[in-house]
């Protein structure tokens, strides 16, 4: 993994060094999305991914660089036409992971709301079981009294 992505630096390195930069920042990214689709595949909860943390980290560093480029402060314009095209290419790769990311993301929370609601519904039957008065306060088995009753 590339720890050393990091936010683009405006005016200290060609477009082509930038884009390079860009596309070692989508790479990782999709690294992390593609183990997490993985594990949520396999029916594992996302929150057992270790890559959490970078993945955010990530998400935001992306968040950033489009920002800036949006906002002109970066420029990512090359003549260089195998360099774009490898950047649209991860970039089109990037949206396919995520789409499948959020598609299984969305999954896995209603297979988890489905077992809370399991649950939950065991939970009440044993409660309603076990009562001893129904609903309306009457007693649901038949009371007996001892005949060794001290006065």
């Amino acid at each position: 993994m590339n720890q050393s992505v990091r936010r683009p630096l405006k005016g200290s390195m060609d477009a082509a060094a930038r884009i390079t930069q860009f596309i070692d920042l989508i790479d990782e990214l999709i690294e992390i999305v593609i183990e997490e689709n993985e594990w949520l595949a396999q029916g594992l909860p996302a929150s057992r991914s270790k890559q959490i943390a970078r993945k955010v980290e990530l998400s935001n560093l992306l968040k950033f660089w489009v920002d800036e480029v949006k906002l002109e402060q970066v420029s990512i314009q090359t003549s260089d036409e195998k360099l774009r095209a490898k950047f649209k290419d991860r970039m089109d790769l990037l949206k396919v992971e995520m789409d499948e990311n959020i598609i299984r993301l969305k999954a896995a929370i209603e297979a988890s709301r489905r077992r809370i609601e399991a649950v939950m519904l065991a939970i009440r039957e044993q409660a309603s079981d076990s009562a001893p008065y129904t609903p309306i306060g009457r007693a649901t088995r038949t009371m007996t009294l001892g005949t060794n009753i001290r006065a």
